[in-house]
């Protein structure tokens, strides 16, 4: 059910910005309608294990609906103070923080990243030289689109932030330096290291120094914290056979993670909505915790994104940026600031119309990658374009007329004759592998197959197959891209090296298999 928002007082006086009042409007029984018919539909055509759904209009928060479960079959209720893990959508508050430290004169956008780490070296030494802090910001750096990500995702792993900085010298570039946008997030954990050096503490402890205890964000966490002391925490899910099914469930203990500062933090419906309000309409003690210079900063299109031909067509979009953690386009001739957050089975959308002081935001503990595309756009559409009658399962139709057409002329190959190899048949090929930024990975014979193992991501582990001549890796994680194994035999004083590339090659571009470069280094133990 729908809860409906009476006018009342809603955040309560916080940390260092004495007291802070966020009025919520009733809306009429229309817009209360209107609302719940969109998310219904939503929640029907996707079979979403969990959402929670916040609305703000003029200023005014007018809408809260939650349903589902933080576990499907729990009983467990999703609630406003529900934990999810808001992934991408932890850049802007990265970000934010950055220029808390600017306006504290701690640190400039146009410093060099190296005043702060020294350490720090990309593939192009001149690129090392002129990287400024900006330039960790706004994926333009010359990094290949989801570079390096698989030093973060699959969790867990043990590769630490100076293993990132480390490795970051020996991935290649895609393109170069600030000439095109390409989506990264090592850079990002790169920022909350400069911020971390700058600040002069860990990031997770900046971070709710100066982001969450300032502005109320009481629920939000990073770094450690224990699971059952917190409480109300979804958990992510996939769908098995029209089932939702919890994956990758928190343990009691909740560990800090490598990644936080491009996607780590978990937030409640409650304080997301408190985040979007102080950037729709801040109080003179939250433009006093950051200063309109800065907000304007972050909010500021800093590198041009192509206007895919789906958003020509469904928003008669013109121009799309990126900014310092948002992302940012005209829509229906209004300007819409905007990001998304996606996990394996958690996605989240926070979208502002700043010039209507509107704006909302969901977060989904299911797979949801095309509910939230839906999801967003008729939203959006409720401000933008009132009288557009397109509604959710208009959408997702489109969605699936254009999804049918991609399997029609897909490149993704037919994999029902796929085998485990023997032993005997990659014996030229077997031992220890090690790529110069991603480590050591092993492909060794046990229980008459031969299986690969990655050294620093344990659940990179799969049992090596085979599809006519070719090799690749499928993993015993099905949630994970498999991937080709490209072998090459030694010549001159080259030892045999190994390639890799996703079987799918439009799959996720976190999975980047490609920017691997193995050679052998050892045989089996």
């Amino acid at each position: 059910m729908p809860i409906i928002i009476k006018p009342r007082l809603l955040l309560a006086a916080v940390l260092g910005l004495g007291c802070t009042l966020a009025h919520a409007a009733t809306p009429t029984p229309a817009e209360g309608r209107t609302y719940d018919k969109i998310v219904d539909d939503t929640i029907a055509r996707y079979h979403l294990p969990g959402i929670a759904v916040g609305v703000i209009e003029n200023g005014q928060i007018v809408y809260l609906r939650t349903a589902g479960e933080t576990v499907a079959g729990s009983g467990q209720k999703i609630t406003p103070q529900t934990l999810f893990k808001i992934a991408s959508n932890s850049k802007a508050m990265t970000t934010a923080l950055l220029g808390r430290l600017v306006d504290a004169g701690k640190l400039h956008w146009d410093d060099p990243v190296t005043k702060y780490l020294p350490q720090f070296r990309m593939h192009d030494p001149w690129v090392t030289a002129n990287m400024r802090v900006a330039d960790l910001l706004t994926h333009s750096s010359g990094l290949p689109e989801g570079g390096g990500d698989l030093m973060l995702w699959p969790e867990p792993n043990a590769f630490t932030r100076a293993d990132i900085i480390h490795g970051l010298a020996y991935i290649k570039p895609g393109y170069s330096f600030r000439s095109q946008y390409q989506y990264d997030n090592l850079l990002y954990v790169v920022a909350g290291e400069v911020a971390a050096a700058a600040g002069g503490a860990s990031y997770e402890t900046l971070m709710h120094r100066e982001v969450f205890e300032p502005l109320g964000l009481s629920r939000c966490q990073v770094g450690a914290w224990n699971r059952d002391a917190v409480g109300n925490v979804a958990q992510p899910h996939r769908q098995d056979h029209g089932r939702n099914v919890a994956i990758d469930e928190d343990a009691a203990l909740i560990p800090a993670i490598t990644s936080a500062p491009a996607g780590g933090i978990r937030c409640d419906l409650d304080d997301m909505l408190s985040w979007a309000r102080n950037w729709l309409v801040p109080t003179p003690a939250q433009l006093a915790w950051l200063s309109p210079a800065q907000r304007q900063i972050l909010q500021a299109p800093h590198m041009l994104i192509p206007v895919s031909t789906q958003r020509r067509a469904w928003d008669n979009a013109h121009a799309m940026a990126y900014g310092y953690g948002w992302r940012m386009a005209d829509v229906d001739g209004e300007w819409n600031v905007w990001h998304t957050g996606t996990l394996n089975g958690m996605y989240s959308m926070l979208s502002l119309l700043p010039d209507r002081r509107s704006g909302f935001v969901f977060m989904i503990n299911g797979e949801a990658d095309d509910a939230r595309t839906v999801l967003g756009e008729v939203l959006t559409k409720h401000f933008t374009a009132p009288g557009d009658t397109h509604d959710v399962n208009w959408y997702a139709d489109a969605l699936d007329r254009a999804a049918k057409q991609h399997a029609a002329t897909s490149s993704m190959p037919d994999t029902s004759t796929q085998r485990p190899v023997a032993p005997g048949e990659v014996a030229t090929w077997t031992g220890i592998y090690r790529d110069p930024w991603f480590g050591n990975i092993s492909l060794c014979p046990r229980d008459g197959k031969v299986h690969f193992a990655a050294m620093k991501s344990p659940k990179l582990a799969g049992t090596v197959m085979r599809i006519g001549k070719r090799h690749l890796v499928h993993w015993d994680d099905s949630a994970d891209l498999d991937a080709w194994l490209d072998f090459h035999a030694a010549h001159d004083s080259q030892p045999i090296t190994l390639r890799m590339a996703k079987l799918d090659p439009k799959g996720d571009f976190s999975s980047d298999y490609e920017d691997l470069d193995f050679q052998r280094v050892g045989g089996c133990r």
